[in-house]
This record gives structure tokens, C-alpha cells and sequence, in this order.
């Protein structure tokens, strides 16, 4: 399921910021070290080899190390850090909304269900 939400993810990662070597003349998106391995950590999270190949290629392709992107949403709960808007697939988001239901805030069960679910 979460190789479900890595690829919709990767369609976001994709409209954060194009590549300049996807030949549109648009620049790669500055983020700081920290954030750049935050991006690439994330794409364990894909449930097969070829989701998590293609979703590091699209990080490495959409960012860059620079200055620390303070606009990028980065969040940590659990012990996991993410950044980005996270898109998540039907099963997800009855996860969000039944954590959400328990008390959990939005933000962590968003994270929670991401990683986990």
C-alpha cells in the first residue's frame, strides 16, 4: 500500500519543482542536506525495487543540496521524518480518518498511516 503512496507522492515531488535537465530550463529546487536526505529516506517506503529506483531519481532530479527550504513541510512523529504533501491512497486515508477519530492530530496520523499503513 505504501508503494501506492510513494508514486502518487512521486507525481508531487515532481510538481514541487522541475528538473533542469528535463530540458524545460527550470531549476532544480534548493533544499538543505538534512531535507535532500529526508526526501531520499522517504522513498524506502515504496512497497517494490522499482518504486523506490524511480521515486530516488525523481528526488535527485527535482533537488538539490543548497539552502535550507523553509516552505518544504517537513514533519516528524514516531520516530519518522517526511517531507512534502503526502498523497495518500483510499486505504490511507481511512487510516487518517479513523486515527483522527481516536484523537490522534491530522498531521501525525497523515505521517503514521504514510509510513506505516
Amino acid at each position: 500500500m505504501t508503494g501506492l503512496i510513494m508514486l502518487a507522492g512521486l507525481g508531487t515531488l515532481a510538481g514541487l519543482g522541475a528538473s533542469a535537465a528535463s530540458g524545460d530550463g527550470v531549476e532544480r529546487r534548493d533544499v538543505s542536506k538534512e531535507q535532500y536526505a529526508t526526501l531520499l529516506g522517504q522513498c524506502r517506503y515504496a512497497d517494490t525495487q522499482s518504486a523506490r529506483e524511480q521515486c530516488r531519481t525523481n528526488v535527485r532530479e527535482t533537488y538539490r543540496i543548497g539552502r535550507t527550504d523553509r516552505e518544504l513541510d517537513c514533519r516528524t512523529y514516531s520516530g519518522v521524518t517526511v517531507c512534502g504533501t503526502l498523497t495518500l491512497g483510499a486505504s490511507e486515508r481511512a487510516c487518517v480518518q479513523d486515527s483522527v477519530s481516536k484523537g490522534l492530530t491530522y498531521r501525525r496520523a497523515e505521517v503514521e498511516c504514510y509510513v506505516y499503513e
